[in-house]
């Protein structure tokens, strides 16, 4: 089940909200663990016990850790380090299987046949969200939740629980025992929803049709190279920061907070500062459970170098079961390490410099991000470049450029902060009278695209 569907939108989300506020509070967390299966297990039923099965062995986790942690720390770190094992093999087994045999076979002449597994929606969240949990335990950042059901609804809610944000337990631990929701509130997760729909219907699903277009051309010219990569950048940009802003908003609604994961990373100056603004509970995963244990920046910079260069191949491997995964990881560790050795400095003597320079890294790398084969990479970053001679522009790509103009310039604008900035210096009066215009109108004209619309992928779910 998707956030931009209509039996989501006009069926379950009413539902799901008119019974958790008329029971008794006492409930509600059963309640929201009860349709969390429902929505996870709506598309393949089957993979509700692989994710129960994870909220068990992360619970019993915590539960021992906790016990042994004062007073049988080696028993505690022991426990830890099985349940960690645990995890990583679901993820290996599930997500990684199949492209080992692959590449086993590859290198040695095998024919190991590969066991052709379905990719369970949403592991590598779920699994690096439960995963913190017992870490925090046994670092003592988190006490142990001895509930199983109130720890099974942080696990798998459902406003999060395929796409992210990443949610760790010790952010929203107190709301797990005692959420006090509000209208305010309420209303403010509805119009968070609203926008993060409008990004998806309105603007990922236009403008990924753009990109289609060009992805099966058998060949491009310079401006169709670079309108594709640029209908790519806009269409993951709002397909994934609409799907959190509906999360964020959806969690407000049920009387959660979840941490902003998008901060307009298309402005930044770096591309430092780039991955500090995209899919930043990733991010700051990587950072609190493998790159500061690793020394962080703490054991000089030859060793800080290294710890982004593993931090990176393995964020990298995060994204897909695809080798190319594992050369974008790299492609960001070069240029995260040449900006740590000098280039960061000259960076910042110059803001239009800056913001070219990462436009350029975060577009070139998105092509290496979606194709699947460095072949089919390296022939479309040559006709980015203009060397596959196929000339400058073709007809297809003046009449695209018209068909597309509006959509591409509305995403472009809608990517900074020069809308929330108008909308801010609006008093509370007007704004008061024209926000539930605004959603109102944003949801209607979402919902007639969806109920005429065959394309409305997510992107991240792959993940």
């Amino acid at each position: 089940m998707v956030f931009s569907s209509v039996i989501f939108l006009f069926w379950y989300l009413p539902a799901v909200l008119a019974v958790y506020y008329l029971i008794p509070r006492k409930y509600r967390n059963l309640w929201l663990f009860a349709v969390n299966l429902v929505f996870y297990g709506w598309g393949e039923p089957v993979y509700i016990f692989l994710m129960l099965f994870s909220v068990a062995i992360n619970y019993v986790s915590g539960r021992l850790i906790a016990l042994w942690r004062q007073d049988r720390p080696k028993k505690a770190k022991a426990a830890l380090i099985v349940n960690t094992a645990v995890n990583l093999l679901l993820l290996i087994v599930f997500k990684y299987f199949d492209l080992l045999v692959s590449t086993f076979n590859s290198l040695f002449g095998a024919g190991v046949r590969a066991p052709g597994l379905a990719l369970p929606i949403g592991i590598s969240f779920y699994t690096f969200q439960s995963m913190s949990y017992p870490i925090d335990v046994y670092r003592g950042d988190a006490a142990c939740q001895g509930d199983f059901i109130k720890f099974g609804t942080f696990v798998s809610l459902f406003p999060q629980l395929i796409a992210g944000p990443i949610v760790r337990y010790k952010d929203i631990a107190d709301r797990l025992e005692d959420r006090r929701e509000s209208m305010e509130q309420f209303s403010s997760g509805a119009a968070r929803f609203a926008v993060g729909l409008g990004k998806k219907v309105l603007l990922a699903n236009n403008i990924g049709a753009l990109w289609d277009r060009y992805a099966a051309a058998s060949s491009l010219t310079l401006a169709g190279a670079w309108l594709g990569a640029l209908a790519f950048s806009l269409q993951l940009y709002f397909d994934f920061s609409g799907y959190s802003d509906m999360a964020i908003g959806l969690g407000r609604m049920l009387g959660f907070e979840f941490l902003e994961n998008f901060r307009y990373p298309y402005i930044s100056r770096s591309v430092t500062e780039f991955w500090r603004r995209w899919h930043i509970s990733l991010g700051t995963w990587f950072r609190d459970y493998l790159y500061i244990p690793l020394g962080g920046n703490r054991r000089g910079l030859r060793r800080q170098l290294l710890n982004i260069l593993i931090v990176w191949s393995l964020t990298g491997l995060w994204h897909g079961a695809n080798w190319t995964f594992l050369l974008w990881g790299l492609y960001y560790a070069f240029f995260l390490i040449l900006e740590k050795v000098f280039l960061l400095r000259y960076l910042k003597r110059s803001r239009v410099l800056g913001r070219v320079y990462t436009l350029m890294a975060a577009v070139f790398g998105w092509i290496l991000f979606q194709l699947d084969s460095p072949g089919k990479v390296f022939a479309y970053w040559k006709s980015m470049l203009g060397l596959a001679g196929t000339g400058l522009a073709g007809a297809e790509d003046l009449y695209l450029a018209r068909s597309f103009g509006s959509v591409l310039l509305v995403s472009v604008l809608a990517a900074t902060p020069l809308g929330k900035r108008i909308y801010d210096r609006f008093s509370p009066q007007v704004k008061g009278a024209i926000t539930p215009v605004l959603i109102i109108t944003c949801l209607a004209v979402c919902t007639a695209y969806l109920v005429d619309a065959t394309y409305n992928p997510f992107l991240y779910f792959r993940f």
